[in-house]
């Protein structure tokens, strides 16, 4: 049984595999610590697949699970911990961003001090378009500040785990997968180690705007049930405004008359205020629909195809 095993999640990485794969031979030869390393084809539509195939075939440490289609990231960390039998687990990007250097380092804190985690964060966002960079600060902030489960600003999924915090992450098999809010949630003593931000090795970033937004908004409403209070304090607030309105005009019209002047600006606030209650309902609507795909129980990812794990633990299978 290995030593430790190192889950890598991949959607259309075929330029960069074989750039990772040597540099983490490099690694584990000077570890000299037994490896496997459980690569996750998410579905891609390049050579991923064939690449991962090929290796498996000429080294029996590598490993791959391939879904029937995109599950998404989420989906591939969970399918690489249900298949990890290491006693310690790594999650870690295949493009070169996560620092395979950094592991000794990680797996010396765990056989020599008392964490059951090393994971890190990154010091730096040197390289990365400024509005995103900004946008992900705000995010951390107001995840910091809204849920009670704290999130570290610039954390990555790149981390080293005891198989007693990887068995807990497993016990949360819930749908709608948010896994930085995951493995705080499990608690757990963690160290952090910072490192700066590094461009991919090879092959371009996949996750769009879009596919961050929905992630933001998924972490959200995974950790934080604040912005449901949010939306009744709203309406709250424009209740009272509304009826101090309604006794203003009711005085102005009493004293001053001319009741029809002003439409324009009424036609203003009722714009306003359906504004506000089509943006409570669609923060309400998140959390129904989150909540409507967990009772559908669906499986969180399907598997098609899997290569060099014993005994058929890499079979074909739906998993909820």
């Amino acid at each position: 049984m290995a030593e430790i095993s190192i889950i890598i999640p991949c959607y259309n990485e075929e330029e960069a595999i074989p750039v990772y794969y040597a540099r983490m031979q490099e690694i584990i030869q000077s570890m000299g610590v037994d490896m496997e390393l459980i690569f996750v084809d998410d579905g891609s539509r390049d050579g991923t697949l064939v690449q991962l195939q090929q290796m498996a075939r000429e080294d029996s440490a590598v490993r791959y699970l391939s879904f029937s289609r995109n599950f998404g990231k989420e989906a591939g960390i969970y399918a690489g911990l249900r298949h990890a039998k290491g006693a310690y687990v790594a999650v870690m990007d295949v493009d070169l961003q996560d620092p395979p250097e950094m592991l000794p380092e990680m797996y010396g804190i765990l056989q020599t001090e008392a964490y059951d985690c090393v994971a890190t964060r990154r010091s730096t966002r040197t390289g990365e378009p400024k509005v995103r960079s900004w946008l992900s600060d705000r995010f951390y902030q107001m995840m910091h500040k809204l849920s009670n489960t704290d999130i570290v600003n610039g954390a990555r999924d790149y981390r080293l785990m005891t198989r007693k915090m990887a068995d807990a992450v497993l016990e949360m098999s819930e749908y709608n997968r948010f896994s930085k809010g995951i493995f705080q949630w499990v608690g757990f003593r963690t160290k952090w180690l910072e490192f700066a931000n590094t461009k991919r090795c090879a092959g371009e970033t996949k996750w769009s705007f879009r596919k961050l937004l929905a992630y933001s908004v998924e972490g959200i409403t995974g950790y934080t049930v604040a912005p449901l209070s949010l939306a009744s304090v709203v309406g709250l607030l424009f209740c009272v405004v509304s009826f101090l309105m309604i006794g203003f005009i009711v005085v102005r019209t009493l004293l001053f008359g001319d009741p029809v002047a002003g439409w324009p600006s009424l036609i203003c606030v009722i714009f306003l205020v359906s504004g506000i209650q089509l943006f409570c309902l669609g923060i309400v609507g998140a959390y129904l629909s989150r909540t409507y795909l967990e009772t559908k129980k669906r499986p969180i990812y399907i598997l098609k195809e899997s290569g060099n794990f014993p005994d058929g633990e890499g079979e074909s299978h739906a998993v909820a």
